[in-house]
């Protein structure tokens, strides 16, 4: 899967995926074959961060 190089549109298709597809984070990259380590990276740059509790960045 290629994640799209915008952290804006980056921070809507992961926190979709999470809310429709995936329980956590890492099933959802351990499903897709990404890296948590360079999602969590590209979101940081736009201060934010992944929620493990409400499974979406915030």
């Amino acid at each position: 899967m290629t994640l799209p190089k915008d952290p804006i549109i980056l921070l809507s298709f992961i926190n979709t995926k999470l809310r429709d597809y995936n329980s956590s984070l890492d099933d959802l990259c351990k499903e897709n074959g990404l890296s948590m380590e360079i999602i969590k990276e590209r979101l940081s740059v736009i201060d934010y961060h992944y929620d493990e509790v409400r499974n979406q960045f915030v």
